[in-house]
């Protein structure tokens, strides 16, 4: 069987940075040599392509080393529209090296540039396939106020919100403290458009609202405050397959002693979380969480992966409470976690992905 060629784009302009190019060091040690060859190709936080080292090793992620994407002088040159798909890359002493063609990109980018449909409108402008969302899904779920709009016109539950513009803020904040307050306490107070809970805040008292917000605000002009939803904090991974669209065994994040499931938790294994899958569940409850895991993906038009995150209620009430069109990807993370509890390893869901990316 002739061998694809695959690019594993990671790093970006993001503050996901790190957290990408962990999640290639563990692509790049899983993924399936025997029927790929791989181009490592790294964005740096100014944006450059360069030709990466092809070594997991390298982007290992602990709390001591957070690794990245450094400029080392290259250049990749990606293939124009209508010809063949060549990579070519200039390197630092300006000679130009040919490394063949490409047949498919795998962007495994958080935050934005990455995960917000540029990447995507790119790749589609120069006809190279990529895997993965798309442009209106990575977009949409980029953006976690009209994310809610979707899904609650598809008629899946979302926690109660108010979307608050930084300059209305500034302009009026008595009328917009009024609307927070129909709320309740506690709020998460969080930017409509980062990821990896960056700039997220649990507000319990009023008076930690301002602080809240302006640190929010440092991501993003526009915040959203929502409803604290107490209940399990479920997460369904969802895969596109030949098969159909397919939902994973259910996990569950368990805080033992954290307020809420922070960057720390999320990616260097801070103490305080587990994450555990599959979650300890009802059959009837398994059932119902899938379905609604494939029903929020269906509603914005999912492509690829995603995972559904939501809450379920002491009383039974399923509330989503986002989707998250790249997952973080690393082996300690949620999605190949599912996964792999539902039958599928970590290296066979990379060589999933990539071949969904290959069938559009």
């Amino acid at each position: 069987m002739d061998k694809q060629t695959v690019v594993v784009l990671f790093g970006g302009r993001s503050s996901e940075h790190s957290i990408s190019s962990a999640t290639a060091g563990g692509v790049l040690q899983a993924i399936d040599r025997d029927r790929f060859d791989v181009i490592p190709v790294g964005i740096t936080r100014e944006g450059a392509f360069v030709l990466e080292a092809d070594d997991p090793a390298k982007f290992a992620l602990d709390a001591a080393h957070l690794p990245e994407v450094v400029d080392n002088g290259s250049r990749v040159l990606w293939p124009e529209p209508g010809g063949d798909r060549t990579l070519r890359v200039v390197h630092a002493d300006g000679s130009v090296a040919d490394h063949g063609e490409i047949d498919v990109v795998l962007p495994i980018l958080h935050g934005t540039h990455g995960e917000d449909g540029t990447i995507q409108g790119y790749f589609d402008t120069l006809e190279v396939p990529y895997a993965g969302g798309g442009v209106l899904d990575s977009a949409l779920c980029m953006d976690k106020h009209f994310m809610k709009v979707v899904l609650e016109s598809a008629g899946i539950a979302v926690a109660p919100w108010v979307t608050v513009r930084r300059r209305a803020w500034e302009q009026d904040a008595a009328a917009l403290r009024s609307e927070i307050a129909k709320l309740g306490l506690p709020v998460f107070v969080k930017p409509a458009r980062a990821g990896s809970s960056v700039g997220v805040s649990k507000v319990s008292e009023s008076s930690e609202l301002d602080a809240a917000l302006e640190i929010a605000f440092a991501e993003d002009e526009k915040v959203l405050v929502e409803t604290g939803i107490t209940g399990r904090e479920i997460e369904v991974a969802i895969l596109e397959t030949a098969a159909g669209v397919r939902a994973s065994l259910p996990g569950e994040i368990v805080l033992t002693s954290r307020g809420f499931y922070d960057f720390e938790g999320k990616y260097l294994g801070g103490d305080g979380v587990d994450v555990v899958c599959p979650a300890e569940l009802t059959e009837t409850q398994v059932a119902a969480i899938q379905d609604i895991g494939v029903r929020a993906f269906q509603a914005v038009d999912g492509r690829g992966l995603a995972r559904v995150d939501m809450f379920l209620t002491a009383g039974g009430e399923l509330v989503v409470n986002e989707l998250n069109t790249m997952p973080g990807f690393t082996p300690i993370s949620m999605f190949p976690k599912c996964w792999v509890a539902s039958g599928l390893s970590y290296g066979d869901l990379i060589s999933e992905l990539i071949e969904a990316g290959l069938r559009r």
